[in-house]
């Protein structure tokens, strides 16, 4: 993937391919990972994070990853020097991509390494991470616990999202309680395994989205009876529903 300076402590990759996937990396800088179009996941040991192009995640310097896209993807990523990324997340975070953010990062991607052209990439530069840092976090991560026979059934819901497994039918799988399901899951993911599932069924649903497929497929795909079900869902989460989630994303 072909890296262009555009100041000396930012740097632009672009990358357009059929499907694009990285072995596990880091990066001695920040990163911020979007998707001009399809969708992108970022995956660390400590969970996944799944984005359409309404959306990108923020990686801090020297977290390990992989990326890969779930379809065709126009795909950018800025590298930033952690003296330029003061007040920005500590964390892996998925962040709301505003028109002036996504025009931006587009800006810098055509601009770079242009000669003569040093202050104005300078002035680009720091109006997108003075954008960055005022872009409230979005819900759309994954946590991955570290528990090993729990990672495993976590590995195996992502894998059939339709399958319907009740609480008691879980713990017995995993030779627990219920009781004790509810703790580890709860330790291990921050969140209640119903919450989880929901949540994997949720991303899921974005890729299946991103791709063009119709809400009444992806709430089938997803293990919801009905569009209107899932569609609540999906509002209850992001604040809006299907159609208004990906409206930024196609205008």
């Amino acid at each position: 993937m072909p890296v262009q300076a555009v100041t000396d402590h930012v740097a632009v990759l672009s990358q357009d391919a059929p499907r694009f996937a990285s072995l596990r990396h880091s990066h001695s800088q920040a990163q911020l990972i979007y998707a001009i179009s399809g969708v992108v996941s970022v995956t660390t040991a400590d969970g996944t994070w799944v984005v359409p192009p309404s959306r990108a995640v923020w990686v801090p310097a020297g977290i390990e990853h992989d990326t890969r896209s779930h379809s065709a993807v126009q795909f950018r990523a800025l590298l930033v020097e952690s003296s330029e990324a003061k007040g920005l997340p500590v964390v892996c975070t998925a962040i709301e991509v505003t028109p002036l953010l996504r025009e931006l990062i587009l800006r810098l991607a055509v601009i770079a390494d242009a000669p003569g052209r040093k202050e104005f990439r300078c002035a680009v530069t720091q109006l997108l991470l003075l954008e960055l840092a005022r872009l409230p976090v979005e819900p759309l991560s994954l946590p991955t616990p570290s528990h090993a026979q729990l990672a495993r059934f976590c590995d195996q819901i992502r894998g059939e999202p339709a399958r319907s497994i009740a609480l008691v039918d879980a713990a017995r799988a995993l030779h627990m309680s219920r009781a004790s399901l509810m703790r580890l899951f709860q330790r291990e993911t921050g969140m209640s395994f119903l919450r989880w599932r929901q949540q994997a069924r949720l991303l899921h649903a974005l890729s299946l989205l991103a791709e063009g497929q119709s809400v009444l497929n992806v709430a089938l795909a997803c293990g919801y009876d009905s569009p209107s079900a899932f569609s609540a869902m999906f509002r209850r989460s992001l604040g809006r529903s299907p159609s208004a989630y990906f409206a930024p994303a196609r205008r």
